[in-house]
């Protein structure tokens, strides 16, 4: 008698599966909201709410910068952004191909002409974001080389590669700026880091050296406006006093105003500039003797 029963059911629950939940989807509505409660199902779709933090990259930070950022936002330790997008400075050439960093170029095309052996230096990209409490570090990598993309038109790289620039080099040189320049969002023209920036791209041209203390201040990790004559003797192709041409990596993570600049330079006479001690006035130069003379009337 038990056995029957017991075969009845499993009959009847082979003959629900054939017959109702494998066309449950063409039931009238009625009828599956009738099936739901008897079988205890929620059809209405469940909304999860992760929450969400607000993180800021500023421009200018370099990669280890925005690490220690990242982990004093108690989001993620220091050394796992920098394991992922390589670490700042360092030439992974060294090192065997499987501990290069992260390449990110199948996905974006502008990562294309950056050496894979060097870190993503420069393409992080600073702005306000919106994680989710179960974001990874990757996921915020993603969203800053996203905006990188998306701030970079086309127009932009057509331009680029009209002046026999590659991208990489336009972010060295961006992120030049980015140190070297101030930058008054309120002037629309930009004008005094187009300037530099002219100044900058001059200098490569005629093969003479950038001498940038920012570049410098990279390689040292200080923040000083000016270095020491032992300092400005160091081998390192960081030194841009020392060694003609672009540093090797970009030095920080320029914003869209230190690209734009490093895109769309303004010709001038000028070939030397300083900024006045606690100031940002900018002071141009002609030739060396009038920037030795605004040395002297302005960095005191």
């Amino acid at each position: 008698m038990i056995t029957g029963i017991v075969v009845c059911l499993l009959n009847l629950r082979s003959i629900y599966r054939v017959l109702v939940v494998s066309n449950e989807k063409n039931l009238p509505e009625s009828w599956r909201r009738a099936i739901a409660k008897v079988t205890h199902q929620d059809l209405e779709p469940k909304v999860v709410f992760k929450p969400e933090q607000t993180i800021q990259v500023l421009e200018g930070w370099n990669e280890r910068e925005i690490s220690q950022y990242f982990e004093g936002q108690g989001l993620w330790q220091s050394e796992e952004l920098l394991e992922l997008v390589g670490f700042p400075k360092y030439d992974y050439r060294q090192e065997k191909a499987s501990n290069w960093p992260t390449d990110f170029s199948g996905q974006y095309d502008f990562l294309k002409d950056k050496p894979k052996y060097y870190s993503l230096e420069g393409y992080l990209f600073p702005d306000t974001y919106r994680i989710h409490a179960s974001s990874t570090v990757k996921d915020a990598v993603f969203k800053m080389l996203d905006n990188f993309d998306a701030k970079l038109t086309p127009k932009m790289r057509q331009d680029i590669k009209a002046q026999g620039h590659t991208i990489y080099q336009t972010v060295i040189m961006a992120s030049i700026l980015e140190k070297e320049a101030p930058f008054n969002p309120s002037d629309k023209d930009n004008r005094d880091a187009r300037l530099i920036a002219g100044i900058f791209w001059n200098r490569l041209k005629i093969g003479q050296a950038l001498q940038s203390d920012a570049t410098l201040s990279y390689w040292f990790g200080d923040k000083n406006a000016r270095h020491s004559g032992a300092q400005l003797e160091t081998d390192t192709l960081f030194n841009t006093y020392k060694y003609p041409g672009l540093p090797p990596t970009p030095i920080c993570n320029p914003g869209l105003l230190a690209l734009q600049a490093a895109i769309y330079p303004l010709d001038s006479d000028y070939n030397y500039f300083l900024t006045p001690t606690g100031g940002r006035q900018v002071v141009f130069a002609k030739t060396y003797e009038e920037h030795l003379a605004n040395k002297a009337k302005y960095l005191k």
